[in-house]
Order: C-alpha cells, then sequence, then structure tokens
C-alpha cells in the first residue's frame, strides 16, 4: 500500500493542479455550453440577412478577352455595383464588364446599394466608415481591406461589412457573434488568432488537465478503504 507521506502529495498535487486548471476548465465548459446551445446560423447572422437576394442577370457584357490584361485571366466574379456589372479579375481589379474600364474603389452610396441587396429592408442603417487596417483581435479580421463598415439601428449592435477593393458584401457581425467570437478564444486558447489549436499553451493545458485526471484516480486508490480492505485479504 502507498505510503502516508506519498498519498498526501499525491492529494496536495492534486489539490493545486485543480485549482490552477479550474478556471480555464470552467472557461472550456462556459464555452461549450454556449456552442451546444446556440444556433450556428444565427451567429453567423443569417436572420439579419436577405436570404432570398437572387444576383441580377445583365446583358451585352464584353468578352473578358477583351480586357487590357497583361497575364490573362486565372479568375472571374461577376458584381453588382450600383446596377452595374462589373468583372472582379484576378482577385485583384475591378473592370466596367459593359466597355472594358477599370475601378480602383467603391464609394461610400455604392457599399450602401450592395450592403441593401443583402441585408433585410427593415434594417435601418444608423452610421458607415471606412476602415482600412484591423487588429489580429477585430471583428473584421483576415479579409479584404480597406472596407466600408455600414452600422444599423439594431439591439444587437449589427455590423456589415463590404470591401472597398471589389465591391463584395464580406460579413455581418452582431452581438451574439462576439460572445461566440470571445469564448472561441478561451475554448482554443488562441489568444491571437482565435483559430490555432496548435498553440503551447493549449497543449500544456491539456497535458495538466490529464495529469489531474490521472491523479485523482490515483488519490482515490490510495484513499479507498474497499482497496485498502482487498489488500489486506490477499496478503493473508
Amino acid at each position: 500500500m502507498v505510503r502516508r507521506n506519498t498519498a498526501l502529495k499525491i492529494r496536495k498535487t492534486h489539490r493545486y493542479l485543480g485549482l490552477f486548471l479550474g478556471i480555464q476548465f470552467l472557461f472550456w465548459t462556459i464555452s461549450g455550453l454556449y456552442f451546444s446551445w446556440t444556433n450556428i446560423d444565427d451567429i453567423h447572422g443569417d436572420h439579419f440577412k436577405n436570404l432570398e437576394y437572387q444576383p441580377q442577370a445583365f446583358s451585352n457584357l464584353i468578352s473578358p478577352s477583351q480586357l487590357d490584361i497583361d497575364n490573362g485571366v486565372n479568375t472571374i466574379e461577376l458584381r453588382d455595383i450600383d446596377n452595374t456589372p462589373y468583372y472582379w479579375v484576378n482577385s485583384k481589379q475591378l473592370y466596367n464588364a459593359l466597355d472594358g474600364s477599370t475601378k480602383n474603389s467603391i464609394t461610400k452610396e455604392e457599399a450602401l446599394y450592395i450592403a441593401k441587396l443583402n441585408i433585410k429592408n427593415d434594417l435601418e442603417v444608423e452610421s458607415i466608415e471606412q476602415i482600412n487596417a484591423t487588429g489580429k483581435h477585430h471583428e473584421y479580421r483576415e479579409k479584404l481591406l480597406p472596407a466600408f463598415v455600414i452600422s444599423y439601428k439594431s439591439n444587437e449592435a449589427l455590423k456589415a461589412y463590404v470591401s472597398v477593393a471589389d465591391g463584395k458584401f464580406q460579413t455581418v457581425r452582431h452581438r451574439s457573434w462576439r460572445w461566440f467570437d470571445f469564448l472561441w478564444m478561451t475554448h482554443t486558447m488562441d489568444y491571437e488568432g482565435r483559430d490555432n489549436f496548435n498553440t503551447v499553451v493549449l497543449r500544456a493545458f491539456s497535458l495538466l488537465g490529464l495529469i489531474t485526471v490521472l491523479s485523482g484516480f490515483l488519490l482515490w486508490y490510495t484513499s479507498s478503504h474497499s482497496i485498502r480492505k482487498f489488500l489486506k485479504r490477499n496478503k493473508k
């Protein structure tokens, strides 16, 4: 049977590990509960979007081969910018799909037009501004910049983002998404970019969590009267 001093050391180790890891375990539990009790479509803001929107069809478009592009066309997308068709070519330049002229950026009015197509009509615009840079913790990260931020009058502090260079409706952000994003950060323990599951911190806490669980089993083994009685009977 394990000596009393060894049992006390195991108990002490288990206690302090539990105290040290308890806050993170609490975050894991709270975030897990939040994820399991929320609808991911609501988090994406689908209830704010005009999901019935269908891009309009344009005619008399020029051929992409007629555009003045040195290295040819690798990718191309059609954009509706204020009822005018544009080609977004090679993920770098807008071309008017009627006359081939270039467009370097969209205006605020054009951004509002694009947002109106993608957001429900009953939402009222409160303000619009342009952002040129974002930090690692910004809600509009790893997406095309600069972008127009369109704020709506809503209890959810709703914001829509439209990129300036290509005139694309990028995403919506609201209060529930921001809670999800914060809890996701605490869940992955990636306090820089949110989505890295291979951080040293997460690996360390995972290993310490395993040690805590194993020390709990060992503590039960060393302090169990049933185990002690069983071992005494086997010695006879």
